[in-house]
């Protein structure tokens, strides 16, 4: 993989398990605290977007790229925080982004034609491995939740890809767009429930602003990297953000079974390291 690449994948990977950690702390936030983050999202990357449309222009395409993304990303976080509230963060979130990856290489092979070499397959089989031992095998509603937030990582990680390769939408404008989708869509249900938006806003503020910063952050970098290097190395890399989630909740939040965890890791890093020198 390309070294430009492996340095925004590994960024991207610090920066999404510090939102997803963040979110963690706010079980009770629901939709409401999505909303607040994408609005949020959408106030910071706001200039930049303006910069880039001034310069550059927009498609009309674009259109069609902001909406559906923003669809795909609200169900996501949405589906992510509802499991917070019912599961542990050390099973939600390894489910969730192992599920991703696997469905997305199998994707990008099936459907984009990509061909990736048996190293970087074996490197997205570890990653995948190693995610589901941290996660575990337990069962519950955590687990649903993590597999169906899984299903529609790989959704927007395909169609966001096509979106900055095939459409040319710079990831940026691309991310405001989607929290400007986002923000629209909620608007209502967070307008008739403005009492509750502004007890979530007094009480966590600073994850409100956290998940603004850190998860656009994370997805552009790996939106740049893609550019870079195909969805089927690009997907699981970005996994490792799973050993740093993990350690989080271990650490952190205090969740059990850190030797489990740890064992995950590694299998999560040799996996990466094979993806990276494919």
């Amino acid at each position: 993989m390309h070294p430009v690449a492996i340095v925004l994948v590994l960024s991207a990977a610090v920066a999404h398990a510090g939102w997803n950690i963040f979110a963690k702390r706010v079980p009770d936030g629901g939709a409401l605290f999505v909303w607040l983050g994408a609005a949020w999202s959408g106030i910071f990357l706001l200039p930049v977007t303006v910069v880039i449309v001034w310069r550059d222009g927009m498609a009309a395409s674009w259109w069609l790229a902001f909406a559906v993304s923003g669809v795909v990303h609200l169900g996501y976080f949405v589906l992510l925080q509802r499991g917070y509230r019912v599961g542990d963060l050390s099973v939600v979130y390894p489910l969730a982004r192992g599920t991703g990856p696997l469905l997305s290489v199998v994707a990008a092979v099936w459907l984009l034609g990509e061909r990736p070499g048996l190293v970087a397959l074996a490197g997205a089989a570890a990653v995948v491995a190693g995610v589901f031992i941290i996660g575990g095998l337990g069962t519950g509603p955590g687990v649903g939740y993590g597999l169906a937030t899984g299903t529609l990582i790989a959704t927007y990680t395909l169609w966001d890809a096509h979106a900055v390769t095939a459409l040319a939408v710079p990831p940026v404008l691309l991310m405001c767009g989607s929290a400007l989708v986002e923000t629209v869509l909620l608007a209502p249900y967070a307008l008739a429930r403005r009492d509750a938006v502004g007890r979530i806003w007094r009480e966590h503020r600073a994850a409100v602003l956290a998940v603004a910063v850190l998860s656009p952050l994370a997805y552009v970098l790996v939106l740049f990297a893609m550019r870079l290097a195909p969805v089927s190395m690009v997907a699981p890399a970005r996994e490792l953000s799973i050993v740093a989630g993990s350690l989080g909740a271990w650490l952190l939040l205090g969740e059990p079974n850190p030797v489990r965890r740890l064992s995950g890791a590694v299998i999560v890093l040799a996996g990466v390291a094979a993806i990276a020198v494919a």
